[in-house]
This record gives structure tokens, C-alpha cells and sequence, in this order.
């Protein structure tokens, strides 16, 4: 039986790959921290399907020794996936210093962890267009009400200049670099998954992160949407089911694919703008309202489309829905779930914790 360690595994992203690989009949070792709003309530979605293959560490991946810890008891893995971290560029503003070390150091305990006890083992993590920088260099114009490349109709390959813009860039860069890096001078079997713009079902979305999960509940809940810049922005997004394909194919290819990193998004075929986000939750009655305009924010970029060339010569994989049907299912889920959204929001939620793998001196949490 698989044996799989997944770090964030009640984030979103991580949640979904939980699933995945507990529907493959793998065991499953999740650290989680749980501390942001929705990782209590994911949990328990996974527990309830989970049929006791979840082994769960209520831990921070900051503590070296607790992480150790996880590996001496768990291990050894035969797969690795690394997705806890901290995911927005406005709080990587605010506290870079907590940014660097839950990203940067974080990622090196993993690091090394997998290295002293589960060397073997496939190691899968998540990094971020953001490593690109804002690509000053590369001109931009305007077409239908939406920004694009002027000479990247493909989108941006693996072999532009890095460029770690904003310290959540530099954190997940500095990450980046050293999982790459691990398998030129360890010969660890490592693999790096540049992610673009991530949506789908149970992402609590923020304002600051996941914008495409943000916009949809903010509008069924009729909360206040703000659109930062001129809402021309472009991104390459990826539903969630696609991204957890990809992490698979990748495994199901580890001997092939070690060492190499992917971009990893919809590519230009799945390309979506914020103003037409807003007037597709219009068209389908979500929407009530003008959004609030505000000033660009640091960091951010025009346009993103990511280059997904590469992968699909390496394991044949390519985005199947398409933005339309994307939002369309996140929306339906949404509507489902619309008590839980609202908990979630208001901070009303009080979903107790019940899991018989928490450490010792793990303590049941409460949603705040």
C-alpha cells in the first residue's frame, strides 16, 4: 500500500490531493497546522471518507524536530507533497519575516526531513508563477478589454528569468530553487509545480488569495467585492480537479519527471479576466451590485498565462474544464454550501475537531 506524506493536506489544494490518493487505497500522513479558517471543516470532510488511512499531525513545519518527529513514526514515505505554506503576496507585505520562515525554512525541514528518513521517496511541491516577477521586460498591451502579451501567445515557458518580486515571491523562490537543487546534489527524486491561478470547490477563498473562489462567495453572499487596478488583470486558470491529475500523472512518472520543474496552470486556452469573472456571476445572477475600485496592489501582475508545453511532452497532461464550467460548478457547490460559506466569513463556525491521530499535546480546536 502507498504510503503518502501531504504537508497543508486540509488547505484546499491539499485537501483534494487527501482525497485523491485516499480513493487510490494509499495511507495517508497529513501535517496541518489549522490555522486558517476552513482547515477544521475540510478535515472532518476527510475524516468522514477517510476510513481511519488518515493519520493526522496537528504541527507547523517551522518546528524541525516535531516534523522529525512525523517522519520517525509515519515514515518511510514513498511520496512526498509538500503544499502547507503561506499563500498570499499582501501578507508576505505586512510580516515578510513570518512569510520566509514558513515558506523558505518550512520548505527546508521538508527538505531534509524526506532526505534522512524517506530518501526514496517522490517529492512534489508547490511553487508559484510568482517566481517570475512582475516580466517588466515583456511587452503588454491591451485587446478586448483585457490585457495580454504582445510577443507570448504560448504564455511564459519554464525558461524565463526568474525574477522573485514581493517577499512571498523571493520565500516561495528561495523553496523553489533549494527542491531543485536537492536533486542535483542529493539526487533526490524532486519534482517543482509552478501552479498558476488554482480555483475550485472547499477553497474558502480571501480577499487576498484565490480570487476566484472569492468574487463567486463574496457575490452569493452578498458580501463587498473590491477589484484592485482597472480589473483587465489576465490569469491562466486551472480547476482543481485538473491540478490534482497533474500531481498524479507526475507520480505515476517520478523516474522520468525527477528533477524537472513544470508551469503548471490552464494555459492560454483557459484564460480569465477579473471584469469578466464579475460579469459572468452577473449573467448567472449571483451578482448585485458594482464592485468598489482600488489601487493596484504591490507586486501584482497585468497579465499571467502560463506556458504548459513542457508537461504535457513529459506525462501528456493538459487542463480539461474550462473556466466556464469551472466557475459554473464552483458556483453550484457554493449555493450547496451556503451555511458553511457563511460561518466561514462571519467567523461563526464552532466545529469541533475530532481525530484520534492528533499528537499528544495537540489540542482540539475551535473555528474562530
Amino acid at each position: 500500500m502507498t504510503k503518502v506524506l501531504i504537508t497543508g493536506c486540509a488547505g484546499f489544494i491539499g485537501c483534494h490531493l487527501t482525497r485523491r490518493f485516499l480513493e487510490q487505497n494509499a495511507t495517508i500522513t497529513g501535517i496541518d497546522n489549522l490555522s486558517r479558517k476552513g482547515g477544521a471543516a475540510n478535515l472532518q470532510w476527510l475524516q468522514a471518507q477517510a476510513g481511519g488511512r488518515l493519520h493526522f499531525y496537528q504541527e507547523d513545519i517551522r518546528n524541525f524536530d516535531r516534523v522529525v518527529q512525523v517522519f520517525r513514526q509515519e515514515g518511510p514515505f514513498d511520496l512526498v507533497i509538500h503544499e502547507a505554506g503561506q499563500v498570499a503576496v499582501t501578507t508576505s507585505v505586512a510580516n515578510p519575516r513570518e512569510d520566509f520562515e514558513i515558506n523558505a525554512l518550512g520548505t527546508f525541514n521538508l527538505l531534509e526531513a524526506t532526505r534522512l528518513f524517506s530518501s526514496e521517496a517522490f517529492f512534489e511541491f508547490a511553487s508559484t508563477n510568482k517566481v517570475y516577477g512582475g516580466m517588466e521586460e515583456v511587452g503588454i498591451v491591451q485587446h478586448s478589454g483585457r490585457y495580454t502579451y504582445a510577443g507570448l501567445p504560448e504564455g511564459v515557458s519554464e525558461d524565463c528569468l526568474l525574477d522573485f518580486h514581493s517577499p512571498y515571491g523571493c520565500s516561495k523562490g528561495a523553496a523553489d530553487q533549494y527542491v531543485r537543487d536537492y536533486h542535483r546534489i542529493f539526487g533526490m527524486r524532486t519534482v517543482v509545480l509552478r501552479q498558476s491561478c488554482i480555483y475550485g470547490t472547499r477553497q474558502f477563498g480571501i480577499e487576498d488569495q484565490g480570487w476566484v473562489a472569492w468574487f463567486t462567495i463574496a457575490s452569493l453572499l452578498k458580501k463587498p467585492i473590491t477589484i484592485y487596478g482597472d480589473g483587465k488583470q489576465v490569469r491562466d486558470v486551472l480547476w482543481i480537479d485538473d491540478l490534482v491529475d497533474a500531481y498524479e500523472q507526475l507520480y505515476r512518472n517520478a523516474d522520468r519527471v525527477a528533477g524537472e520543474i513544470f508551469n503548471v496552470g490552464g494555459g492560454p486556452a483557459n484564460t480569465l479576466s477579473l471584469l469578466e469573472l464579475v460579469q459572468f456571476l452577473a449573467d448567472e445572477g449571483l451578482l448585485s451590485g458594482t464592485p468598489a475600485i482600488g489601487d493596484w496592489r504591490a507586486g501584482d501582475q497585468r497579465v499571467f498565462v502560463a506556458n504548459i508545453d513542457k508537461i504535457h511532452r513529459a506525462i501528456g497532461w493538459r487542463p480539461k474544464t474550462s473556466p466556464q464550467q469551472g466557475v459554473q460548478h464552483l458556483a453550484r457547490w457554493a449555493v450547496a454550501n451556503e451555511t458553511l460559506l457563511r460561518e466561514m466569513l462571519e467567523g461563526s463556525s464552532q466545529l469541533p475537531l475530532i481525530s484520534p491521530n492528533l499528537t499528544p499535546d495537540a489540542s482540539v480546536v475551535l473555528l474562530a
